[in-house]
């Protein structure tokens, strides 16, 4: 059925084209476009599939607001840096993490020595290559390092990242030094400190098991 009403639409078009007396110099141009046309439907078209409507196929991901609040802690909320991160987390939350990534390289296009951008554009590339240290995730890290050697950011999200990969014992060695980083006393130490503990606990039992 679906060959049938192809023919008719060329038929149809070839009318429409006598009709309204285009010189026959068009005829050529506007035969090949339906020539193009009929090879790419006979190539992919399926006429005896039932016509279904089209379905949003959208995966919503979850951001920890405990992470969220200590980020604002670590890098602060109300900065020009961070407006990019707020763009690239709402890109996140609907599953686009290849653009959550461009939000904040375009952001690194208007602030390039922004530690905050080089650092997020280490946690974005990371997960858009599925919780992976990439190499230009890592060189990203390792620039906002450059850029802000005694801050404990860089550290600590490239200890999250490694977390997030999977790799605890790399997440710890990047946590402790973000936690030596850190001001004595201050929120977003302890906050580290905690989480430190809990890897810290993870690997103290991963290595009994392996002893028994």
């Amino acid at each position: 059925m679906g060959f049938v009403a192809l023919a008719v639409l060329g038929v149809g078009a070839f009318g429409a084209m006598v009709l309204l007396g285009l010189g026959r110099l068009l005829w050529s141009t506007v035969g090949a476009a339906l020539f193009l046309g009929a090879i790419g439907y006979a190539w992919q078209g399926r006429p005896s599939l039932e016509a279904a409507p089209a379905q949003a196929r959208t995966t919503m991901a979850e951001i920890d607001p405990d992470e969220i609040a200590l980020r604002d802690m670590l890098l602060g909320r109300y900065t020009q840096d961070a407006a990019y991160l707020v763009a690239a987390d709402a890109m996140t939350r609907s599953g686009d993490t290849a653009s959550a990534a461009r939000a904040v390289m375009g952001g690194l296009s208007r602030l390039p020595r922004s530690f905050i951008l080089w650092t997020w554009a280490g946690v974005t590339l990371a997960a858009d290559a599925k919780d992976q240290v990439t190499p230009p995730a890592l060189l990203a890290f390792r620039q906002a390092a450059r850029l802000a050697p005694e801050h404990p950011a860089p550290r600590y999200y490239l200890g999250l990242a490694y977390v997030r990969a999977g790799d605890a014992a790399e997440a710890q060695r990047y946590w402790r030094r973000a936690l030596a980083l850190s001001p004595p006393g201050s929120a977003y130490g302890r906050e580290i400190a905690a989480r430190l503990a809990l890897v810290d606990r993870f690997l103290a039992m991963q290595r009994a098991g392996i002893g028994r």
